[in-house]
Order: structure tokens, then sequence, then C-alpha cells
């Protein structure tokens, strides 16, 4: 099977945060206030560059019964035959989006679909439906939605042509127990390798054996028609294989590489014995692929990083990208930006440039505490308390897909000042951290970054500001 990897073209200056027109020489006289606008600026640059919808209108066409993807020199012409069905089908939190570009291109030539999103993340579409469900712990409603998706890939045939949108998030979403296992077995064990700190690599390759549709399941499902998986990718190396948990990928996965996993992070007893049982006998989990599946990765981390990296300069700022990949403890990535900082900060009081600094990757958090928050929340209470004091720098850690955690915020601003500030209300903030209760923290402060759902999903982006 093949798979495409490109580039994503930056459209700095469009989104939702106000215009900034001042230069970087400009923002010494300003306070925090100015420094967040950039800050937002910088982030909604990022995110246009990357939106599902977009990436499909700007790139594809449909002529002469072909969809014809451009892009970065590349040119893949797909043929649909007239007299077979196309349908639509796919599951995330910017599946949706996706789904609006390819109604836009297609028009009525779409003969349906169906997609399973997290509650919210919606989109006006006419000729697919959308069933909403829960994430990141899946739910009942996710599980009937799933259902929908494979009715409706029943009775396919070699003439017939199948889109998969699929983007962060569809592993909660797209969900058909394994036999034997029941919802309540895969919620559970969902809560617990959430709270374990273990990578989304990690986890994902546990759900592949828990799972009808995962690692190749979906692939099954569609049979003799020929598919075009469309990603938008939210794992670190950008693996079609982890993206979703691999539906349509055909993959081997046995039951001796999750034990090892559950027995890294020591979550056995806390596991449902049906998940432990189904692991132990798992042999391994391989789907077929007769050719005919074809995957397409839209965008990743990097397309973000680059377009903030072209509007912070474009601003007038110096750049500098302190990890492109960030996969390991979200306090040890916190730690590490923070030190970035405030060497920049350093440089700066010597006469160096006003500069933006940046990061993106996933972070994984292991949850201790009762409290409310996600990992760009607890990442930027972190980088607070390590700048405490340091003056002239602020920060905006948050998802690109808009929800961070159990939240209705995408992230979070910190800067030097934050720890005072939280003092003058009669906070702890050290004790908010033990309890893993960001949310709340930066909630009673008005420091939350809610930007609602973006239409894409490539991870977290951390932006800093120095000047």
């Amino acid at each position: 099977m093949g798979i495409s990897r490109y580039q994503t073209p930056v459209q700095p200056g469009i989104g939702p945060a106000p215009a900034v027109a001042s230069c970087a020489a400009e923002t010494e006289a300003g306070d925090a206030k100015d420094a967040r606008a950039i800050l937002r600026d910088i982030f909604a640059s990022a995110i246009e560059a990357v939106r599902g919808a977009d990436l499909i209108r700007s790139r594809s066409s449909f002529v002469g019964n072909a969809w014809t993807y451009e892009h970065g020199g590349t040119r893949i012409a797909w043929p649909i035959p007239t007299g077979g069905r196309l349908l639509v089908v796919g599951a995330g939190k910017a599946a949706a989006s996706l789904a609006l570009g390819l109604e836009q291109i297609l028009g009525e030539r779409v003969d349906g679909g169906a997609l399973v999103v997290k509650y919210g993340h919606v989109e006006p579409l006419k000729r697919i439906t959308q069933y909403e469900g829960g994430h990141p712990v899946p739910d009942a409603a996710g599980l009937a939605g799933t259902g929908a998706v494979l009715r409706l890939l029943e009775g396919l045939t070699p003439d017939d042509r199948v889109f998969v949108a699929l983007t962060g998030g569809a592993s909660s979403l797209l969900l058909a127990p394994a036999d034997g296992l029941s919802l309540a077995d895969k919620v559970q064990a969902t809560e617990v390798l959430l709270a374990s700190g273990a990578s989304i690599s990690e986890i994902n390759t546990i759900r592949k054996l828990l799972s009808k549709v995962k690692g190749g399941g979906l692939l099954s499902a569609i049979g003799p028609a020929q598919s075009m998986t469309l990603m938008i990718s939210d794992v670190p190396i950008s693996d079609p294989a982890m993206i979703g948990s691999g539906p349509t990928w055909a993959d081997t996965v046995d039951g001796e590489q999750a034990l090892a996993i559950i027995d890294k992070y020591q979550v056995a007893g806390r596991m449902p014995a049906a998940i432990v049982k189904r692991l132990e006998m798992a042999t391994a989990n391989c789907a077929r692929d007769n050719g005919s599946a074809r995957h397409l990765i839209l965008a990743e981390s990097a397309d973000a990083i680059d377009a903030a990296a072209e509007r912070a300069r474009a601003l007038g700022f110096a750049v500098s990208v302190v990890d492109r990949r960030m996969e390991d403890d979200t306090h040890s990535a916190a730690s590490r930006f923070a030190v970035a900082v405030r060497a920049a900060a350093q440089a700066r009081a010597w006469g160096g440039p006003a500069t933006i600094l940046l990061a993106g990757g996933e972070t994984t958090l292991k949850v201790v505490g009762t409290g409310k928050g996600g990992r760009n929340q607890e990442f930027a209470l972190v980088t607070a308390l390590a700048l405490e004091g340091t003056g002239g720098v602020a920060i905006l850690a948050a998802g690109t897909d808009g929800t961070d955690g159990p939240t209705n915020a995408a992230g979070a601003f910190a800067d030097g000042e934050t720890c005072a500030r939280v003092a003058r209300v009669g906070l702890d903030p050290r004790a908010y951290l033990a309890n893993n209760d960001s949310y709340g923290l930066f909630s009673s402060l008005g420091d939350l970054l809610v930007t609602g759902p973006t239409g894409t999903n490539v991870m977290d982006l951390v932006v800093a500001l120095v000047a």
C-alpha cells in the first residue's frame, strides 16, 4: 500500500486571533495583553495551515471521473467509476472537516457516508451523516456510530470507492469491541491507560488487539472496494499504522507486545480481567491488504510548526524551534522548554533579538490527583513555576484540536508573573500541580485559551515570546 507525505502551505494571519500589525521591536513597550495577542496570532496561523477542509479544497479537484490531488510537485489521480458508489466514512475530531472539503469538491457524486466525531465537532454536511461520541473515553454513542459505519460498508463491489477521513481521536470514537469484550471493559482499560503515562503509540498498540475495526479491521469491512484514507496525523512520527490505531492499515500486533506495555506501567491489576485474558490469548492480528488501499497524510505537527515560524518571522521575530517531537513526560518537556526560554531571555538582556520559541508533539501526563486539566495546561503550569520572576516572557501551550484533556479549553497562557498573580488571589500553584488541577488554577486567573473545535488535530503546539 502507498503512503505519501506533503508539506502544508503557509497561510499566515488567518484565524480567530486578532490581527497583529506590530513588529518585534515595538513589543518591548507592550504589556501582557499585547504578548498574548501575538501568541494567539501565531497559534491561529499554525491552525489555518493544517485545517482539514482547507487542505482538501486547496489541493484537490474532481474532473473527468477522477479525484485529483496536487501538492508539492506530486500529483495523484484516483479514478472513480461511474457505475460504482462513492462513500465517505471515518472518525476523529477533525474527520468532519475533511468530509466537508470532500463534499465541496465532489458535490452530488458523493452517494452517502457516515462519520463518528467527538461531541461538538460536527460540520454542516449535506450528504454524510455524523454520529457524535465520547473522547478520550469511548461511550455507547460511539459504539452505535461505528455500527452505522460498518452497516454502510456492507455489500461493496470492486467498482465502489471509499474515502476514509481519519484524524486524531479516531481510536476512541471508532469503537467495536473484540469478541468477549464489553464496552465497559474498553472504557475501564482506556481510563487506566490514559492515566498511566503511556504514550499514544503504546496505547494504540494495545487498542488494536481489543477491537474489530482497528489494526486493519475497517479495511477488511471495506472488502473488495478501493479506498483512499486521508489522514491528519496526531502521532509523533506520522505512522499510518498508529493514526487512529490504523483501521485501514494492514498491521501485525501480538499479545506479547501489548502485555509488555501493561507490565511496563504496572497497570495489570487495574485492568478488567477480560482485557488481560484477551491479550494473553491473542495471536498475531493481521488484516489483509489486497492492494486496493491507498493512504495520504495531509498534515502533521511539523507543518503547524513551520507555519508558526513563518508567521513569527513575518512579525519581525527571530525563531528558535526547541523540539519538533515532544514525546516524553509532560513535566520533563516543560522544564526543558523553560530552560530554553530563560536562555533566550538572558540573551535578550544582553542585546539579543526578540525571539519566538516553538515546540510541538504530544507529551504523556501521569495523573495522580483528582483535579481537572490536560497536558497542555499542566505544561503551562510547570513552565510558569520554572519561569517565576523572569521578565519579558510569555508562553502559550495548546492542543491544535481545540481541546486539552477533558476540558473545554485548548490550553493556557503563562508568564513570569503567573505565580505572583496566583499568590495575590491566595492560591498555591504547587498544590494545584500536585492535584493535577491546572484547569482550576488557570480558570481562576482567566488564563485559559478557549477556541472551540479547530477542524484539525496535529498534536500540541507551544509558543513562547521573549521580548
